[in-house]
């Protein structure tokens, strides 16, 4: 009977509410872990996280730093192209305007050289006419003379009355040029 009134009073008793034993010794098993959680791992556990708090706020401001450096950088990479792009557009001016003024400089370089070159046949030209002037008179005076000496049937052969006879033909030749020149120029 003994076995059935234990029966009965492990029945009466509620399953979801723990013996009173059972109960402290739970309690106290508890204390002990809270109190070893409490003294040694939850500082241990707070400075980690600390620590972990730090090391991220810390990385934030070193990458805010970092990047606003990247954009000090950035911003004087920029200013330092525009620079070298307005110094090449200030080279390309430069460069074509030294090049405008060199073609200038060459084409009146090349007009002077051909001036030059006509003024100097112009003169040698007119040194060829007055030559060829002197040549022909020459040339004329002589068969003027050996002509005169065989109508007149007598030589011609002195060199001064040659030479007075050569110019004075010569110059009768001139006048004639000349007054049917102006005759024509007067019509």
């Amino acid at each position: 009977m003994n076995a059935l009134v234990q029966v009965a009073a492990e029945e009466s008793e509620n399953p979801l509410i723990p013996p009173i034993p059972e109960l402290v010794i739970g309690l106290i098993a508890f204390a002990i872990v809270f109190i070893f959680l409490a003294k040694k791992l939850l500082p241990n556990i707070n400075r980690v996280l600390e620590e972990r708090r730090e090391a991220i706020e810390g990385g934030m401001e070193k990458a805010e730093a970092t990047q606003a450096e990247a954009q000090q950088v950035l911003e004087d990479y920029r200013a330092q192209l525009a620079d070298a792009r307005h110094e090449a557009a200030r080279l390309r001016q430069e460069a074509q305007e030294q090049g405008a003024a060199l073609i200038a400089e060459m084409r009146a370089e090349g007009q002077r050289q051909r001036e030059e070159l006509i003024a100097a046949g112009h003169s040698q030209i007119e040194a060829d006419r007055k030559q060829a002037a002197q040549t022909l008179r020459q040339d004329v005076g002589r068969l003027a003379t050996d002509l005169a000496g065989r109508i007149v049937g007598e030589s011609l052969e002195d060199v001064a009355r040659e030479s007075r006879t050569i110019d004075r033909f010569l110059d009768e030749l001139e006048a004639k040029a000349t007054d049917g020149s102006k005759a024509e120029a007067g019509r």
